[in-house]
């Protein structure tokens, strides 16, 4: 039996980004949970092996191809939310990530970082959160209801070398949070909350080119730095985001607003020596 505290039963969560490593197990979680789901895509290829495997566990689910940094690709997905479920209960930001040609090496220096990967990795991971926010955050307001989850970042805390665009655009998610936080709960309703998660290091496809080496899969010297600042021992692997998670979209986090929790093994607590 399910504590009616952590009891998503009907609930109708929507996640940008869902066919991604961590939006694939955040999408199972909710699920198992009784949300109804929503994955919001650009690649509707990659969606469809997500929601194979949500099906196959019995939970209700649907995939709608949408790009987040355009406006009226989102005002169509969330026509389509409404015309299959009536309505948006929870929004999960998940869309986002790094591009290599936006991160520094011995071959790329930041003063030459091209502009057009800069722009894309600030716009994905910035915007890529404020435009679904706006969107499907409307429906909220109306109803008086909701919750609105942000993907922030370890890096959002403190910067960490060689990708410059992708820690801002973290750093200012974490703002982000704080301020729809306290603008829907005083301008529209304290029933709408909104909270950030941000994960430590994952294994993820954007990422793992810069902690193991891509022909031998050894830990890179980044990698083993990784780990020795990492109380825990291990990088994080996608299930460890869940609990944390449906704790925030629940009602067990009903007085709960305007936070960022990291899920990193102790990453930010641990000062290096």
């Amino acid at each position: 039996m399910t504590d009616e505290l952590f009891d998503l039963k009907g609930k109708v969560a929507v996640l940008t980004g869902g066919s991604g490593v961590l939006g694939e197990a955040m999408a199972l979680g909710l699920g198992r949970r009784g949300a109804r789901v929503v994955l919001v895509n650009r690649h509707p290829a990659a969606a469809e092996k997500v929601l194979g495997r949500l099906h196959g566990e019995g939970i209700v689910a649907e995939a709608v191809a949408a790009d987040v940094l355009k406006r009226d690709h989102l005002e169509e997905a969330a026509a389509r939310v409404i015309s299959l479920f009536g309505r948006c209960d929870i929004l999960v930001n998940g869309a986002g990530g790094n591009r290599k040609d936006a991160t520094t090496g011995p071959d790329l220096s930041f003063f030459d970082l091209p502009e057009p990967a800069l722009r894309y990795v600030i716009d994905l991971n910035l915007l890529g959160s404020i435009l679904p926010s706006q969107v499907f955050g409307r429906q909220m307001a109306d109803r008086r209801e909701g919750v609105i989850i942000n993907i922030s970042s370890m890096n959002s805390f403190r910067p960490l070398t060689k990708i410059v665009g992708y820690s801002a655009a973290k750093a200012a998610i974490n703002n982000f949070t704080q301020w729809l936080a306290v603008h829907l709960a005083r301008e529209y309703s304290p029933a709408i909350r909104v909270n950030a998660i941000a994960p430590g290091f994952f294994e993820t496809t954007q990422n793992r080119f810069l902690m193991r080496d891509e022909k031998t899969g050894e830990l890179t010297p980044r990698g083993r730095l990784i780990l020795d600042h990492t109380p825990m021992g291990r990088f994080g692997v996608p299930e460890d985001l869940i609990g944390t998670l449906v704790w925030l979209v629940s009602p067990a986090a009903r007085f709960v607003t305007g936070i960022v929790v990291p899920v990193d093994g102790g990453f930010s607590a641990y000062s290096g020596v």
